[in-house]
């Protein structure tokens, strides 16, 4: 049946409302629209239909086809949020104020909102929200940011809007400002939102202004070798996983396999059965009921269990020994990367033996200088000791383990624990076992202590702990592909700072021990993504010494610009209680790092003179969704291909690199499984030493990699100063043929 003149009408005002500001012909695509189309489709299958039709046409040569896609699927966002909230959906953006009251009263958004703003002040923010940002989003984006993280009513009835979105999530940050300022932090944290020039954590973009959930992406604990302080974690794991964070747990000092129990000779059973615990528990308790628990086990690679902990997620094997759903790491001192160079032996040690006999933990100690220290003294003592059972294997035949794990797996992560404690801000406070579920934070731990349990005269039962170091990531990044072009940076990094900090200061956290380390730290992590995006819009090749000086210079600007919001935070609110002693007070973190010029110099001395507000600043995390949200690239990750479909359960969309175009390609089809991944070892190098944490970096292999060629990699990354490296990406050999693994 032919479609009636109106309905030809309406969907040409539609596809011309979304086509404003495109260069796309559009004569076959209209054609085509309207055949599909009848007098009896209704609006959301019209915007289906067009949408579909418009992503069919996305490819290498037209990926503008993405924004006309985007801008239809907004239309049905408008019609449906006036619907709603009952305005005219042509004016876009209905009241922002009856938005929040009518939120609020359906126990979506919390009360903190009209409680702390009048509604004279949400007016002034509704002034400010700019519908044409919307154009920003492309679909992909735009459909992820509606299905994931705006507001909804109890029956995902669409209410917010990305704008609205954005506010909210500036209104929330920004809730205990002192009142002079408070609206200029409001709108300073929408500028930088609602361009796109940063994102927060995936936490807080979908609970900021929410009643539930906590906005801290990551956690890490620390299990003592003690029953009480297994059960212990357990349990907060699983409060922690049920509030959508991920968990990095560290076992090193949990006794092996055939250690003594109260001095009954051979009777534990080692850390695997404990592991397979957490592997249950992120399975059982899932994240709000959107995806089960994600969990990283780090262990020492000296000890006992170090052989059953790296084929935890094999394929083959005892199933009685696996742990398919846990992610594992490995803590790896200097000394065992020289064993491995040099082909020598490696001794692996129960830990509470250990204790037991030479009255320490091994686990305590680092080597303070790279080839010597602390760490390799005691090792050596250990191994002279004939007191100590151990058992002697190649270092090389360890690592082949790892390496055939990774291959296989992806997993273990790779913690180089001496490098990342000779880099610790705060080591006068306590030392870095592992790192988090992404690798990317290494901050003080120290595993909780029960104390004792009695009872009160009323009959309540009252357990004492003393709190340990209970690491918490608080994490937002900057969007590279945009803020750097636009000489965002200065204006930027200031106003992200303050929101990271104020997340320490509003997040409802679950576990009291996390809570405290949090303000005793005050740790951040500010990050980047859209490294590959830059390099694109720079015209710089991935595999060159230009990428090199380019990110040396960049990320030390950022770290220049992020300690001195720092600072100027100090001023205002005060330094993070354990400042004094830190690397900072010291001017150790300066030294360290050669920052000798004038601005280094003077910025030290003000660091000295003021104080820092967070203990902990950078963090570069994977942030792969929140960056596609953006428009850019992920992280500091080459892009996976030029063009190719996002595949999901509910969905298949074809995406291209951001921005492609004739100039931009030839440094994209240099993508992940591609590039010389030396180049990308390199890359890290020069950026780890302006970020006072760690990187999540992705190593991108074809899985006929050669083991000496891997081997290689995992070298030159520990030579080289790299704290961690994530997943081992490994891929069929269907991709173009990569000269660098044959080298």
């Amino acid at each position: 049946m032919a479609i009636a003149s109106k309905q030809a009408n309406e969907i040409e005002k539609i596809i011309e409302t979304a086509h404003k500001g495109l260069n796309l012909s559009l004569k076959e695509f209209t054609e085509k629209s309207l055949r599909l189309i009848n007098e009896n489709t209704s609006f959301e299958e019209k915007t289906n239909i067009l949408i579909k039709n418009a992503l069919e046409n996305i490819n290498e040569a037209n990926p503008d086809w993405t924004f006309l896609a985007s801008q239809i699927y907004l239309q049905q966002l408008y019609e449906k949020a006036a619907q709603n909230r009952k305005y005219d959906a042509t004016e876009r953006y209905g009241s922002f104020y009856e938005l929040i009251k009518l939120l609020t009263d359906k126990g979506i958004y919390t009360p903190a909102l009209l409680e702390k703003y009048s509604e004279k002040e949400i007016n002034y923010f509704n002034e400010q929200i700019d519908p044409e940002k919307d154009k920003l989003f492309h679909y992909l984006a735009i459909y992820t940011l509606a299905t994931r993280y705006l507001a909804t009513d109890h029956d995902k009835n669409v209410y917010e809007l990305p704008q609205e979105r954005w506010m909210i999530i500036a209104m929330h940050l920004m809730q205990d400002e002192k009142k002079e300022h408070r609206s200029q932090s409001v709108l300073e944290a929408y500028w930088a939102l609602s361009n796109l020039y940063m994102t927060v954590a995936t936490p807080t973009m979908n609970n900021a202004g929410k009643t539930h959930g906590q906005l801290s992406s990551c956690f890490i604990d620390t299990v003592d070798d003690s029953l009480q302080s297994i059960y212990n974690v357990n349990t907060d794991v699983a409060q922690l996983s049920k509030n959508g964070g991920g968990i990095g747990v560290y076992m090193g000092k949990v006794r092996g396999r055939g250690s003594s129990i109260k001095g009954f000779k051979g009777m534990s059973s080692g850390v695997v059965p404990w592991i397979r615990q957490l592997n249950n528990t992120a399975v059982s308790v899932d994240q709000l009921g959107t995806r089960k628990g994600a969990i990283a086990i780090y262990l020492d690679v000296w000890h006992i269990d170090i052989e059953p902990f790296l084929d935890l997620k094999l394929n083959n094997g005892d199933e009685r020994m696996r742990a398919h759903d846990i992610f594992p790491g490995v803590c790896l001192p200097d000394y065992f990367m020289e064993q491995v160079e040099n082909r020598g032996d490696w001794y692996l040690f129960d830990p509470h033996e250990v204790r037991q006999v030479m009255g320490y933990s091994l686990e305590d100690f680092y080597d303070e200088e790279k080839g010597n220290g602390t760490w390799r003294n005691k090792y050596q003592e250990c191994i002279e000791n004939e007191q100590l059972t151990k058992r002697k294997v190649p270092a090389i035949e360890i690592m082949k383990r790892i390496m055939v794990s990774q291959l296989e797996t992806g997993t273990p992560f790779m913690f180089y624990r001496d490098e990342v404690n000779r880099k610790n801000n705060n080591d006068h406070e306590g030392i870095i076992y592992c790192s988090n579920l992404c690798t990317e934070i290494t901050q003080n731990q120290t595993p909780t202590q029960f104390l004792e349990e009695y009872i009160e005269n009323d009959d309540t039962i009252v357990k004492k702990y003393k709190t340990g170091d209970y690491v918490v990531c608080n994490l937002s990044s900057i969007n590279l592909g945009r803020a750097v072009p636009d000489n965002a940076l200065e204006r930027l990094i200031p106003i992200q700072i303050r929101m990271l900090d104020n997340v320490i200061d509003i997040n409802t956290l679950p576990i009291k021990q996390a809570q405290l380390t949090n303000q005793k730290y005050r740790a951040v992590g500010l990050g980047t993504f859209g490294w590959h995006h830059l390099l694109a819009l720079k015209g710089i090749g991935w595999e060159t010494e230009a990428a090199l000086e380019f990110a040396d210079e960049l990320y030390e600007k950022v770290a220049y610009l992020t300690i001195k919001a720092s600072m100027e935070l100090s001023k205002e609110k005060g330094a993070y209680p354990t400042f004094e002693g830190s690397k900072w007070e010291t001017g150790a973190y300066f030294t360290d790092r050669n920052y000798t010029d004038d601005k280094w110099k003077e910025l030290q001395y003000e660091v000295k003179a003021n104080g820092m507000r967070n203990g902990y600043l950078m963090a570069i995390a994977p942030n792969s969704s929140t960056a596609m949200i953006a428009g850019s690239t992920a992280s500091i990750d080459p892009v996976f291909q030029v063009f190719y479909y996002e595949e999901k359960k509910d969905f298949k969309i074809p995406v291209t690199a951001p921005e492609l175009d004739h100039k931009t390609y030839n440094i994209y089809r240099r993508s992940a499984y591609i590039v010389d991944q030396r180049w990308s070892v390199k890359q890290n190098a020069v950026r780890q030493k302006h970020i006072d944490q760690s990187i999540s970096f992705n190593m991108y292999v074809p899985n006929t990699i050669r083991a000496s060629v891997l081997l290689d990699l995992h070298l030159q990354a520990w030579r080289e100063g790299l704290k961690t490296s994530y997943y081992v990406r490994s891929t069929a050999n269907d991709v173009e043929e990569c000269e660098w693994c044959h080298s």
